[in-house]
């Protein structure tokens, strides 16, 4: 939504308004006002009490201009009406709405809500949100970019990840700004470009190469490449000649030059963009935009309704950020696209990581994405990689050791979301046998840890007392579970092998003419790893909470796109959810399912600060049915 009318703006800078609590109401946010859910205008110097404002804000409508307006960007796009493109792009920087919802997803959302920039500020009170978004969208200084913050992840091979933090003033400003540049954008991406894309994720890659890699065995060859650091080493000349006269090009282009802070030390910034800030990854594919003509990829028609196909005699190649494959039909094509693909990749400021860029035959198989894919006997099978096998039993047996001296309880609640988060990752291809496998291995350590837990009882006294028929629902006697309140942890193999419904073609979540198929898309990849009471409860609320009337699960901004991280964004999002008791247990509430509704942790927070409005929209919810 935008701010008061009359708001000026410099090419790629702030917005200058006197106005430091914007009233929100203009044509830029068409749909009705937003500000609070009961419409209220903002006082002009500020309301009294930031927090409950900010806790009153019609999130639903808010999320809709936002949607609303990005379709409006794409469409024009679409029809290579760029004076239209630049116009629209302009109302979304000047959109209030865009501002509210970008502070939301920056500072509430994400799962790095809690890590600080060089400022070290984090963790915002509902009061600072508001009073963040309120200055950002009335912004009278000159826009400066601050340096980004300089720190280290573990990879999943045991190396280090270089991540660029910028302050959360920044990460919003970003936010704002790629709600602008990634509906054009989206509208000319390649079909099989799957990484850091709305809508799409690992998985419809790997669904991709299984495809391409199927048909009638005719591309055997496959050039497996990675790029060498492809975050740091992007050009910004490159980058900014692509984006062209973007209203917020300047913005852009601080953020690139606005260096590193690392151990007190500031370095300037002459190529990449930090991974981490959360325009990087748009800027990313932005840049490698157009690698699937370079590398010789063509496609033809096959009617109207019908998906493209590749031109015979022609290289397919699925991109997933920086990783690739290109199937080919002989290793003379192969090595033909990896030299036509490094030149195209120079004046980008990029080059292939020639440790990891390999030509190989499908039957010597290679790694993707955590996956294998291999050839058996012309049959094409995707599973597991051994690497990911490897490291997934590390990871297991290292928090089965830091919890000896603990309770079964405190082992059950660690290792039920890795065995979740893992499995849900791995469901889409052959793994049943590694997850047999995997589950025998967790009955061996939760049964050494046992054993050490009760080194004066019998091999017998342990088995009848930390295993048994836990899961009514299975008949299996050898279920670990908590003997003082009959919890137990879940199996691998309890996960059941579903074949992933891959994107189709080009589509985009921006596309206004697809709005029926994302929706229905949205209904049929319910996350997995929510356990059964809670995924039972989402699906009689029809997936709403009924405080904010906004999807429960939230999709991440993108999937992740290795277990670890899958892991880490599903126990993210059972953590904001919470059972709320219409009749309080004080007040001799039970916990029977027609006395709860499922709502976010936040607006669960809110509720018991007593605001009458939320306790009567929960109050007049349709009660649940009993299951």
């Amino acid at each position: 939504m935008p701010g008061p009318k009359g708001s000026r703006r410099e090419p790629g800078g702030p917005l200058k308004n006197k106005a430091r609590n914007p009233e929100p109401k203009d044509k830029l946010d068409e749909g009705g006002a937003v500000a609070t859910s009961e419409a209220v205008a903002l006082p002009t110097n500020g309301p009294e009490d930031g927090s409950k404002t900010w806790r009153s804000i019609a999130w639903a409508q808010a999320e809709e201009n936002v949607r609303r307006l990005r379709q409006r960007i794409f469409k024009a796009a679409q029809q290579g009406d760029l004076k239209k493109v630049r116009n629209l792009q302009k109302l979304m920087l000047r959109s209030y709405s865009n501002t509210l919802t970008s502070v939301k997803r920056v500072a509430q959302v994400s799962s790095g809500r809690n890590t600080a920039g060089v400022d070290g500020v984090k963790s915002l009170t509902p009061s600072q949100k508001y009073e963040l978004a309120s200055a950002i969208h009335a912004e009278e200084e000159p826009y400066r970019a601050m340096p980004v913050k300089r720190v280290y992840i573990p990879k999943s091979n045991g190396k280090q990840r270089p991540l660029g933090i910028p302050v959360i003033r920044d990460r919003v400003m970003q936010a704002r700004v790629k709600n602008a540049l990634e509906p054009e954008w989206e509208s000319r991406f390649e079909p099989r470009s799957y990484g850091f894309r709305p809508g799409r994720g690992c998985h419809d890659a790997r669904e991709a190469i299984f495809n391409a890699a199927s048909s009638r065995g005719k591309r055997v060859w496959v050039l497996d490449a990675d790029l060498a650091g492809a975050f740091d080493r992007i050009s910004h000349q490159h980058l900014l000649k692509s984006i062209g006269m973007f209203p917020a090009r300047e913005m852009i282009r601080k953020w690139l030059k606005a260096g590193v802070m690392e151990r007190g030390r500031f370095a300037t910034t002459e190529e990449g963009t930090p991974q981490g800030g959360v325009i990087s990854p748009l800027l990313l594919n932005v840049a490698l935009h157009g690698m699937e003509e370079a590398a010789g990829a063509r496609y033809k028609k096959k009617g109207a309704g019908r998906e493209p196909v590749a031109v015979p005699g022609t290289p397919i190649l699925i991109r997933y950020a920086d990783d690739l494959v290109a199937l080919c039909h002989t290793e003379e094509e192969a090595n033909a696209v990896r030299m036509r693909l490094g030149e195209w990749l120079a004046p980008r400021g990029l080059a292939f990581n020639t440790e990891k860029t390999k030509t190989v035959h499908l039957n010597e198989g290679f790694d993707f994405l955590g996956f294998n894919v291999r050839r058996y006997d012309d049959q094409l099978l995707i599973k597991p990689s051994r690497t990911a096998i490897k490291r997934i039993k590390e990871r297991l047996r290292e928090a089965v050791k830091a919890l000896r001296g603990s309770n079964a309880a405190a082992l059950i609640a660690k290792l039920s979301p890795i065995i979740r988060g893992w499995a849900a990752y791995y469901r889409v291809a052959v793994s049943s046998k590694v997850f047999s496998s995997l589950d025998t291995y967790v009955w061996r350590l939760t049964f050494k840890w046992a054993r050490h837990t009760h080194p004066r009882k019998s091999r017998t006294w342990v088995a009848n007392r930390y295993f048994g028929r836990f899961n009514r629902s299975r008949d299996d006697k050898w279920v670990f579970g908590n003997p003082e309140n009959t919890s137990y942890l879940i199996k691998f193999a309890w996960t059941k092998i579903a074949r992933h419904d891959m994107v189709k073609g080009a589509a985009s979540v921006d596309d206004p003419t697809l709005a029926d198929y994302w929706d229905k898309r949205r209904h049929k990849t319910v996350p997995t790893t929510l356990d059964k009471r809670t995924l039972s409860m989402a699906y009689l609320q029809k997936g709403i909470c009924p405080v904010c009337r906004q999807a429960l699960i939230a999709d991440a901004e993108y999937q992740p796109d290795n277990p670890r991280e899958w892991i880490e964004w599903f126990a993210t999002a059972k953590k904001r959810l919470e059972k709320h008791h219409l009749v309080y247990r004080s007040l001799g509430g039970s916990d029977a399912r027609p006395n709860l509704r499922l709502v976010h942790s936040e607006c669960h927070q809110h509720h018991h600060t007593g605001d009458r409005w939320e306790n009567s929209r929960i109050a007049a919810a349709r009660p649940l049915r009993s299951a």
